[in-house]
């Protein structure tokens, strides 16, 4: 195998072990940022040593032991937890190697206790959001400082200060590496599921630049709930969160067009969605439904999406059923942007005049003050009751407010052919 074959082979196997390295020597170390360092010291020495000596047979095991030593020299030369070393070297010498087969146990079972308090841990809530998301893509998603810039269009040294920050707080909090006692998971699930949904949202329709859809973050959402979902099986917002996000996530390829342009729900072409995230969007659903719990904002979001997707032309969608979702959602999850996106539903629904007069009623919400699709949501009803002028300020305000080119340029449409286009639009 070729240098740069092996420095591949190196990237895919970091990508795909990186998680469960640095979750397992966490619970070793106790402190995310030096279980992190010690996993770079890992993939450093198989930089070094795999061109020459070859890929090893199992190369997570490979890693993970090497880190394992180099956890137990950085203890013994810090003359610190000495209790915990002599821990760590009997159990390196019984294990007898790298390849011991305790240890590959270990490193071949996809899902352990490790990556569920690493998840914990990324997303606590001692953390902002910021901080959070970015430390979560860092450790979990195993993406690079640069990569998660470029997703969020921000600077590389942003990006790396939150996340150097991220870990001293983590620190100095003493935050514990652990799964929280069942009085407290709740709470703490809450600040885990909204991480993993804000770095899916930025992938699905991005807050800004020139790109509709961010297909990397979607992917790095999804593999992290099917992970939480996996290890929390009987945790009805985990089952419910994934289904919403395998359930969008199925639109992907409908959502463009040929140069990229934005295609929103009602005109995409539903051959093209992917009809086996959906079946799998459909079975978390119903995992989330028969736990017999209360059902809360995400199972209904996703009850929502499954609507859509049982629906295989758009004029089949069951829209009051919908507004009697959006209605149970705004009870369990109240919020301005619920009371919109139910307006859009009432409007699909029971006709434009009755939605108008519910967003009408936002106009003066201040949690959508500067929201461009409540402009654009108002424009879409006064255009389909021939409100023509009025139309076409509301898309030029939701046009002024969009930080996204791609959305921009579909307003741009909206306003040069305002009036000829019939129906609130969802979303997509």
């Amino acid at each position: 195998m070729g240098t740069r074959d092996v420095s591949s082979t190196i990237e895919a196997v970091w990508r795909i072990e990186s998680a469960r390295l640095i979750a397992g020597l966490a619970r070793m170390v106790r402190d995310v940022g030096v279980a992190e360092d010690l996993a770079q010291e890992a993939l450093v020495a198989a930089l070094e040593q795999w061109p020459e000596s070859g890929v090893p047979d199992k190369p997570g095991a490979w890693l993970m032991g090497t880190a394992r030593h180099r956890a137990i020299d950085r203890l013994r030369r810090a003359e610190v937890h000495e209790r915990k070393t002599r821990e760590l070297g009997r159990e390196a010498e019984i294990r007898g190697g790298i390849e011991a087969p305790d240890l590959d146990a270990e490193i071949d079972d996809p899902f352990d206790d490790d990556l569920l308090r690493l998840i914990f841990t990324t997303c606590h809530p001692v953390l902002s959001t910021d901080a959070r998301v970015a430390l979560t893509l860092r450790l979990l998603g195993g993406l690079t400082t640069k990569e998660i810039a470029r997703a969020y269009l921000i600077s590389d040294s942003t990006v790396a200060q939150r996340i150097v920050r991220a870990k001293r707080t983590l620190s100095a909090a003493r935050v514990p590496f652990e799964v929280p006692a069942r009085d407290e998971l709740d709470g703490r699930l809450t600040s885990v599921l909204e991480v993993i949904y804000l770095i899916f949202n930025e992938g699905y329709a991005a807050t800004a630049g020139d790109d509709w859809i961010r297909p990397e973050l979607v992917g790095e959402a999804l593999r992290l709930g099917r992970i939480l979902a996996e290890l929390l099986q009987s945790e009805p917002e985990v089952q419910g969160l994934l289904a919403l996000m395998e359930l969008q996530a199925s639109r992907l390829r409908a959502r463009t067009g040929p140069a990229g342009e934005p295609v929103l729900l009602l005109d995409q072409d539903r051959s093209r969605w992917d009809w086996l995230l959906v079946r799998r969007g459909l079975a978390a659903l119903e995992r989330a439904e028969s736990t017999g719990r209360a059902i809360g904002p995400y199972t209904l979001q996703a009850a929502i999406a499954a609507c859509h997707a049982r629906a295989r032309v758009a004029e089949d969608t069951d829209w009051a059923r919908i507004v009697a979702l959006y209605d149970a959602l705004a009870q369990v999850a109240p919020s301005p942007v619920v009371e919109l996106n139910r307006a859009v539903a009432v409007g699909m629904a029971f006709g434009p005049d009755a939605a108008l007069e519910l967003v009408d009623a936002l106009d003066l919400e201040p949690a959508l003050r500067g929201y461009h699709l409540l402009p654009t949501v108002r424009g879409d009803l006064l255009a389909k009751l021939g409100r023509t002028d009025e139309a076409r300020a509301e898309f030029e305000r939701a046009a002024s407010l969009t930080q996204n080119s791609r959305e921009r340029a579909v307003l741009l449409e909206r306003i040069a052919a305002c009036g000829s286009r019939d129906g609130v639009r969802d979303g997509g």
